[in-house]
């Protein structure tokens, strides 16, 4: 008798520390189930969050290369302007890509900007004497606009200035000016588009595609 009641004591005993080795087994690999479960979903999240950084990246540069090729697009159009502002004879009428003419706006376009820009270039240089470079198809206009753009020039200035105009620019080139050969003046219709995109690009952005959000300061 006391050896059965000795036995079942220790069966007893031998199943609750088989239930507890039991439970502790079962925690364990609970705990490394839930580990590697947490591990791989941080990791399926991390490649989501990759993925959509990806797509966004693409998209962004793909907006960015149509932006560029749209402006792109615009400054080849103005230069095309410029072309045929160039070579067009009295009478002629040109699209204006940023709106509507001026109100003082002529037919005669190419001889007024040209009176224009050489009064503009008499007044940086405040010389006595200029040397005025022009295509040769252009040298009889640009002899008649130095001639408008001096009298101009001493209307505003009080000054004569005396004007030589040399026939010796290619004909992808539109006008320069020298002054006394001491200092040179790029006042072509090519420079002065050059300027245009470089210093004004970020405000023709903000037209065309609205304010950059990501950009506090504009030059």
């Amino acid at each position: 008798m006391a050896t059965l009641e000795k036995a079942r004591e220790i069966k007893v005993k031998a199943d609750e520390e088989f239930a507890i080795e039991k439970a502790k087994l079962v925690k364990q690999e609970q705990l490394a189930i839930d580990t590697q479960y947490e591990k791989k979903l941080k990791g399926a999240q991390v490649s989501q969050k990759i993925a959509q950084s990806t797509l966004t990246n693409k998209s962004r540069l793909r907006l960015l290369h149509r932006r560029e090729e749209h402006l792109q697009d615009l400054f080849s159009t103005c230069r095309s302007q410029l072309v045929s502002l160039s070579s067009s004879d009295k009478g002629s009428y040109l699209p204006f890509p940023f709106g509507m003419p001026p109100a003082d706006f002529v037919p005669d376009a190419y001889a007024e900007f040209l009176v224009g820009i050489l009064t503009q270039g008499f007044l940086y240089l405040m010389e006595p004497s200029v040397i005025v470079y022009s295509r040769k198809s252009d040298l009889s206009i640009v002899e008649e606009a130095a001639s408008n753009a001096a009298d101009k020039y001493n209307e505003t200035s009080g000054r004569d200035i005396k004007v030589d105009v040399q026939s010796t620019l290619s004909d992808d080139m539109r006008a320069l000016i020298s002054g006394t050969g001491r200092i040179t003046l790029d006042n072509t219709l090519d420079e002065r588009l050059r300027l245009l995109e470089d210093r004004m690009l970020p405000e023709i952005r903000k037209d065309l595609f609205g304010a950059n959000e990501n950009r506090k300061f504009y030059t």
